[in-house]
């Protein structure tokens, strides 16, 4: 076989680069013209203003409330303390709870603070028209647990909690 000849390139003779000139300085921008004469503004037409909707006035705060969830007692020893206090003024109550022997009482007096104190500082109420509108006690989580018994056997403990929401209204 004949070797079969491949045309070859010639590479192009370089060329010397000329040297730089210096960049000249930019001339200085051309201020910008004077504003031209504004035009005379079209009267336009005026429109009936739009009737301005009232915004409805926010009906007046009557109540308060304050919940305490799952208090370490059972809800039937907290009902015979809210027994004593419901619809009563909220002094009276906490005289009342002062005087009560009850390990209940701890927890319904603070939660009837509570919730007289978030009368007067969220709602303006005065304090002293304050009752006991209303004192719920419903159950909490109850804690189940176990104590061995006589034959390996075993019984359940039930610790119960309780819920206690009160709510208290201004008299008039």
């Amino acid at each position: 076989m004949a070797e079969e000849k491949k045309p070859v390139k010639k590479a192009a003779p370089k060329k010397e680069a000329a040297p730089k000139a210096p960049k000249a300085p930019k001339a200085p921008k051309a201020e910008k013209p004077a504003p031209k004469a504004e035009k005379p503004v079209k009267a336009k037409k005026e429109k009936p203003a739009k009737e301005v909707k009232a915004e409805p006035v926010k009906p007046t705060v009557t109540e308060a409330t304050a919940f305490s969830r799952d208090v370490r007692i059972t809800p039937r020893k907290v009902r015979l303390v809210a027994d004593l206090v419901r619809g009563k003024d909220v002094k009276d109550a906490l005289v009342i709870l002062a005087g009560c022997n009850r390990i209940a009482r701890d927890p319904v007096e603070k939660i009837i603070r509570s919730a007289a104190a978030n009368a007067t500082n969220n709602f303006g109420m005065d304090k002293n028209l304050l009752y006991v509108a209303s004192i719920q006690v419903s159950d909490g989580l109850k804690i189940k647990r176990y104590i061995p018994r006589a034959k390996g056997s075993a019984s359940p403990i039930i610790k119960r909690n309780a819920n206690i929401r009160v709510t208290v209204k201004e008299r008039k």
